[in-house]
């Protein structure tokens, strides 16, 4: 095992602007947004009336509360506060789900491009990830024939992260239903729907869940959601899951080992972030859309490289196929979407993801969570660095 790729290419980045080079960093999914004043203000009221130790392992009821409230608001799903579990970040609730349930060998279907650390924690568990490659024709999404082909008698898991990091791909309550279908055939196949970039989503599309697409496949559900992405939360770590009762009780157990309960401050930020206003998040959402057709358009602007419209989410997946076999004026051959990436960083200052870290090349990933003036400026040097190729 090692170090996420996208934290080295980030921590690689910094160094360097550290070291005093210009460096432009498209790497981290982190959004360039304040938290929320209302939640900061709810965390400091927080640590002033001393509510500042352990809570109920998987979430305080409160906390659990809000959290119920979200999935009716949000889904028209109804949980109840035994099915919700309440961890130090989303990742920490697939990790907790696959330790509680993953035997050695048992298979997680994951669509391709797919986010790194889902693989590397299935290998952590003693699973075996299975990647599908999902075409760009058909919008980076899996379609039923490519599920059934997949399930074996050892597969315990498909993964469904929509809107998707890192293509932005979201898939609408139509085109789940025949993936839930397949799911419908295959009893033995539990489903973790990833949901955290929900509220990132473009274009008047309506956001869509599997369990509320399919209620019936509920019992082998868990929803998987948080507050770093929609309420620039990220650091105070705080993620959250819906589903039955004994895969609940089972990830509180693997809790119960590892971190315990999650911070009783970053607990009330998120009641706060949950049940308060919600105006800011459509707000951000319409900012972050604005930087999304900008980037898109000048990425296609660039010669060699192809970027469809992502429908959430804030990053784009961009084919560099057309700049592999194109040398440097340094005289190195791309033949590689890592050796394309490279070239960026050190040649134009310019810090992306290659999509072969994401499980499929020739692409590369952008996260456009930064300000439009340095989303201008990266994009001016990639298509400098396009037109540099010989």
């Amino acid at each position: 095992m090692g170090v996420s790729e996208i934290l080295r290419i980030t921590d690689h980045a910094n160094a360097l602007k550290r070291a005093g080079r210009p460096v432009i960093v498209l790497g981290a999914g982190e959004p360039d947004f304040d938290t929320p004043q209302n939640v900061r203000e709810a965390a400091v009221r927080a640590i002033e009336r001393g509510d500042t130790r352990y809570t109920v392992l998987d979430g305080s009821p409160a906390m659990k509360a809000a959290v119920q409230l979200k999935f009716r608001r949000d889904n028209a799903l109804d949980f109840a506060l035994d099915e919700i579990s309440v961890s130090a970040g989303a990742k920490q609730v697939i990790f907790n789900a696959l330790m509680a349930s993953l035997d050695p060998g048992d298979e997680v279907i994951l669509p391709a491009p797919y986010w790194t650390s889902y693989a590397d924690i299935v290998q952590i568990c003693g699973g075996v990830p299975v990647a599908v490659q999902c075409t760009e024709a058909n919008g980076f999404r899996l379609d039923a024939a490519q599920l059934e082909a997949a399930i074996t008698p050892r597969t315990k898991w498909l993964f469904v992260n929509s809107p998707s990091n890192p293509s932005g791909a979201a898939y609408s309550a139509a085109q789940l239903q025949p993936l839930c279908e397949v799911l419908l055939r295959h009893p033995q196949v539990w489903v973790l729907a990833d949901d955290i970039y929900e509220h990132i989503l473009y274009d008047g599309l309506a956001f869509a869940t599997p369990v509320a697409v399919e209620p019936r496949l509920r019992e082998r559900t868990l929803t998987l959601n948080g507050v770093s992405k929609a309420y620039a939360m990220t650091g105070w770590r705080l993620g959250y899951g819906a589903g039955p009762r004994a895969l609940i009780a089972a990830m509180a157990v693997v809790q119960s080992q590892t971190t315990s309960c999650p911070s009783s401050i970053s607990q009330a930020a998120a009641i706060e972030a949950l049940t308060g206003p919600q105006d800011i998040v459509a707000e951000r959402c319409a900012d972050f859309q604005s930087r999304r057709d900008f980037v898109v358009a000048a990425l296609n602007r660039a010669p060699g490289l192809r970027c469809r419209v992502p429908e959430g989410a804030f990053y784009t997946f961009a084919s560099c196929a057309g700049v592999l076999g194109k040398r440097t004026r340094g005289g190195t051959r791309l033949q590689s979407d890592s050796d394309f990436c490279s070239y960026l960083l050190q040649d134009f200052e310019v810090a992306v993801v290659p999509g072969s870290v994401f499980g499929l090349a020739p692409y590369f990933r952008i996260s456009y969570a930064t300000s439009m003036s340095q989303l201008e400026e990266a994009c001016s040097r990639i298509v400098a660095a396009c037109n540099a190729l010989e």
